[in-house]
């Protein structure tokens, strides 16, 4: 898990290593950026430590000149190391000012390990000094159980400290077997973690080896897609690419032609074990977009299935209801990078806007309306009458229709029709949007014996619902969501500020239940009001705060604002 330095972002890694703990996975921190850190690797460490069930455990300290970290001291191989840029680090004799802390810091690291070995806690309490040997491996045992946090740092930037990780993780932590036991994986099998398209080489699947080596060739099988066979192998860093015969157990490949597996799949030799839990993406921000050439429509569509097979973060949907086009994305960046991705790689030029809001319209009162239809044009003519009472339901009730008719003056084989009729007129109420929670009942009407037919009444039933709708007052409804901020408490007044701005009405505010820190902000916002709400709650958080939102109910809008989405709706495009 990579962290900033800074201790007042150390929250922004509390999800992470929740969920990591949650799920049982072994894991190290590795410090970066240390050059910019404003205070001790110790404070940083506090700051952490409540995130984590297990203990935390610095394995370097910095060896500082003036403001500048110019290498480290292992405290576990008692031994300095000092940054060459792009180089191996220096090894140095440990600076005479940091050896009593050093010394501190590596009786604290051990009797931290002492607490799951006797052995180390006996020879502790009688004074005798470990040897390397025992230390290295209490550290990959106990950081292997999950029973302790090692934690390193450097500059990613220069590969200060980088290579010293790269020992740490192949020393230090459980190896491929040991994953494939906790996630059930028993002979040749890979995890899909990523598809890919483009380049040269197409589709491909980027996995890790489990079990036995994989080979090309060879048949695994997908729960989900079946059997299938391996294509070529590749080992891959960077943009590099380099095609090899076999993935042994732990390898991090690219496997080509397995055109029908996603990521987060298994194949397997046998039985594919279960998939992991992979919490679906919050997707809290929505674009509506559309190709400035309109002969790169069918391309757009091909694009957006790309691209939402390589990022699950991603999502796209045609809606009917508004004509339009929506891909959906974690946040306004995310979704800014897919748009780029989309010129760049597909050659796809869009232009987007926030998606258009799902209002509707409802009525305030009752009203009694005939709908009448009649055509003559030589021949037979057409001839629908009814007579419908239409009046207000409940919030969220919806339509309902029914029918009381008397002596037969609406034929039973009609009535269908007109309920038709009056559907079709609610698609667009006199507002300019969709008539929701209305009832409606056929009452009376009359037909003729020749010139009837169900396209009469139905259009009958139109005219007398639209004209219904139009004097039974029909006001605007704006759909509403209920939203929940995460949030650190230092950010809490600033959020609780911007719900009110966007016409929001707070619903609570307690702390987060085991996050020590956090409070758990729930309100209902206006979907007019949302657009730009994930950016302004970076903005006000140092990027910490998140939110998820789903639609909860509709609420009336008046007023001036009322009468501009309607202006807007009704006026010519």
């Amino acid at each position: 898990v990579v962290v900033e330095p800074d201790a007042d972002r150390a929250l922004l890694a509390e999800p992470t290593l929740r969920r990591l703990e949650a799920l049982g996975v072994p894991h190290m921190i590795f410090v970066n950026k240390i050059d910019q850190a404003r205070g001790s690797i110790s404070g940083l460490l506090q700051a952490l430590q409540p995130m984590s069930a297990a203990p935390l455990i610095a394995r370097w300290i910095p060896i500082r000149e003036g403001e500048a970290v110019k290498g480290f001291v292992d405290i576990a191989l008692e031994r300095a190391y000092y940054y060459r840029p792009g180089q191996e680090s220096e090894l140095k004799e440990i600076p005479a000012e940091l050896a009593e802390r050093g010394a501190t810091e590596r009786q604290t690291m051990l009797e931290t390990l002492a607490d799951h070995d006797d052995a180390l806690l006996e020879a502790l309490l009688m004074d005798e000094i470990p040897d390397s040997k025992t230390i290295y491996a209490d550290l990959a045992a106990e950081t292997g159980q999950g029973q302790i946090v090692p934690v390193l740092f450097g500059m990613a930037s220069n590969g200060s400290g980088v290579r010293r990780l790269m020992k740490a993780l192949r020393h230090e932590v459980p190896d491929a077997s040991a994953a494939a036991e906790r996630l059930g994986a028993t002979g040749g099998s890979a995890l899909i973690f990523k598809v890919s398209h483009g380049g040269t080489m197409g589709r491909m699947s980027f996995a890790r080896a489990f079990g036995a080596p994989l080979k090309e060739g060879g048949e695994l099988n997908s729960e989900k897609a079946g059997s299938m066979r391996i294509g070529s192998l590749f080992a891959v860093q960077g943009d590099k690419t380099a095609k090899i015969p076999e993935a042994r157990p732990g390898d991090i490949v690219a496997i080509a032609k397995l055109d029908e597996v996603r990521a987060g799949e298994w194949l397997a030799a046998g039985k594919p074990p279960p998939a992991p839990e992979v919490p679906e993406p919050v997707r809290n921000a929505a674009l509506a977009i559309s190709t400035k050439d309109r002969k790169d429509d069918v391309r757009l569509s091909t694009a957006l299935h790309r691209l939402t097979e390589e990022d699950a973060g991603l999502e796209w949907e045609q809606d009917e209801a508004m004509h339009e086009t929506r891909l959906r994305g974690v946040n306004d960046e995310h979704l800014n990078v897919a748009l780029e991705r989309l010129r760049r790689r597909y050659g796809v030029a869009v232009d987007s806007r926030a998606p258009s809001v799902g209002y509707k319209e409802s009525i305030r009162k009752q009203v009694t309306q005939r709908g009448r239809h009649k055509k003559q044009s030589g021949g037979h003519g057409q001839f629908g009458d009814v007579v419908i009472e239409v009046g207000p339901r409940g919030r969220g009730e919806g339509f309902a229709f029914d029918e009381k008719i008397h002596g037969g003056s609406v034929p039973k084989q009609y009535i269908p029709a007109v309920e038709a009729g009056v559907k079709d007129a609610m698609h667009k109420g006199p507002l300019g949007f969709p008539v929701v929670d209305v009832g409606v009942t056929l009452v009376d009407g009359s037909y003729h014996s020749v010139d009837s037919s169900e396209l009469a009444f139905r259009t009958a039933g139109r005219i007398g619902m639209a004209d219904a709708l139009a004097a039974a007052t029909p006001h605007l409804l704006e759909p509403v969501q209920k939203v929940t901020v995460t949030a650190p408490n230092s950010a809490s007044s600033k959020v609780t500020s911007a719900i009110a701005s966007r016409r929001g009405q707070m619903l609570g505010m307690a702390p987060r239940e085991g996050w020590s820190g956090w409070d758990r902000i729930e309100a209902f916002i206006p979907e007019a009001e949302m657009h730009g709400f994930d950016a302004e709650l970076r903005s006000m958080s140092q990027g910490l705060a998140t939110y998820e939102a789903e639609f909860d109910h509709l609420a009336e809008l008046n007023g001036k604002l009322a009468d501009e989405v309607v202006q807007r709706e009704l006026e010519p495009a």
